[in-house]
């Protein structure tokens, strides 16, 4: 069984869906450094708030590029990238073209998640949210050893906002095909401690999550 505060350290803790208010980012934020939080994970609107609301603290402030469906444009998904590093960012999770990745176009697939890298590059690791709930084995692979090869620093299992989330399953392929060299985070259906537990047993090192006061009080 693992420690709380080690579980605590890996957690982006989320809130993303589209009626968030203002007082409800700031709980978000407070929550994060009450628990010690890897993170906040916000969309882009509410970045610079977040970022002031932690400033001289541990706990990052993550974002999310072409949310949640992926299929905007390079220069869309760059331009928001530099935008939101630029109001404090200091993690995106951009949502890889998901119609291109199934269509065999991995060329435009890696040109994709090289227009987050190349503006993200010293300023903010990229996190490439592969939605695997929407893809076969094959896919999946593909998917990881692109963004190994385009320079992020994270694979991410789900949105939270598709047909499914993270599974050990996912999680175990793609640490496989990444190695030790990236890191592997889990999103999408992870509430409770034992969820989070299961994860990382399964070899990822960061686990996002609407959930995390749930997960710290659980036992």
């Amino acid at each position: 069984m693992l420690e709380k505060n080690y579980i605590a350290q890996m957690i982006d803790h989320t809130l993303l869906k589209a009626d968030a208010t203002k007082d409800e980012i700031k709980t978000l934020c407070e929550e994060a450094k009450q628990y010690q939080f890897a993170s906040v994970c916000v969309n882009p609107t509410w970045v610079e708030y977040a970022a002031d609301l932690l400033k001289d603290t541990d706990v990052k402030v993550c974002t999310v590029i072409g949310f949640p469906l992926g299929a905007s444009t390079p220069e869309t998904k760059a331009f928001e990238t530099e935008d939101a590093i630029e109001k404090g960012a200091t993690e995106v999770d951009m949502v890889v073209n998901i119609g291109d990745l199934k269509g065999g176009k991995l060329d435009l697939v890696e040109k994709d998640i090289q227009a987050v890298t190349s503006v993200a590059k010293g300023k903010a690791l990229v996190k490439v949210i592969i939605e695997t709930c929407l893809l076969n084995e094959d896919e999946k692979r593909n998917a990881c050893e692109i963004a190994k090869r385009a320079g992020a620093e994270f694979v991410k299992t789900s949105t939270g906002f598709s047909t499914g989330g993270a599974t050990e399953q996912d999680v175990a392929l793609m640490r496989e095909t990444v190695g030790s060299q990236m890191g592997v985070k889990a999103s999408g259906g992870v509430r409770s401690k034992e969820d989070a537990e299961k994860m990382i047993k399964a070899g990822a090192n960061r686990i996002g999550a609407s959930s995390g006061v749930k997960i710290m009080n659980s036992n």
